[in-house]
Formats: C-alpha cells, structure tokens, sequence
C-alpha cells in the first residue's frame, strides 16, 4: 500500500521535557509509555499500545473495565476527570482499589 507509513504501535518523537523509561508522555493529545529516557529535545519512543503497570492515586478505585485518565500535572492514571482536562488513555484490565498505588491499564492507542 503507498500510503502505509508504520504499524502505530511506537512512535518516535521529540521529548518536550525530560523523561525516563516508564514514565507516561502527553503531548498533545498523543499518550504514550516511554521506551526509554530522554532529555528535552532528545529522540523518545512512545508505545501507544498494549497493557501497562501505571501509578495511580492510592485513593481512586477502578473495576476492569473502567476509563482510565491522565494527569499530566501529577503523572497519574486516574479514575476521572473532574476538571474535564484529563484525557482518557485507556481503559483499567484489573481491579484497583483503594489503597493501592498501581493499576493495569490497556492504552487507547
């Protein structure tokens, strides 16, 4: 197909601010996991697919099956949106009540 760029499943871009393997990445509206770390202005691979281990608030409680939001101020997978500026990123593939600090979420992509 001509018009076939690449599978989707990462994407490289160039880090607006430092980030380390691990660390979930918004720019924009593009969300990703990084592969590895980057400075400012450095190459970063994003997987904007797949299953991930995130942190979350200890007090927020997701089902499977729940939307799953980021906040990008705190670098937390939440359990919602109350200031209708977090957005979601996925959707929670395992129970996370409270106190816990982690939750599997399966990214949008």
């Amino acid at each position: 197909m001509k018009t076939y760029v690449q599978p989707g499943d990462r994407i490289t871009v160039t880090a607006a601010a430092a980030a380390s393997s691990g660390d979930g990445v918004l720019i924009g509206s593009l969300f990703g996991i990084a592969f590895g770390d980057a400075g400012i202005g450095d190459k970063l691979t994003l997987a904007t697919t797949g299953i991930f281990e995130m942190p979350k608030p200890s007090t927020d409680e997701l089902a499977v099956g729940d939307p799953v939001y980021w906040d990008d101020t705190a670098g937390l997978a939440t359990a919602d949106d109350d200031t209708g500026s977090n957005p979601q990123i996925g959707i929670a593939v395992t129970a996370a009540g409270n106190p816990s600090s982690a939750v599997n979420v399966r990214l949008n992509g």
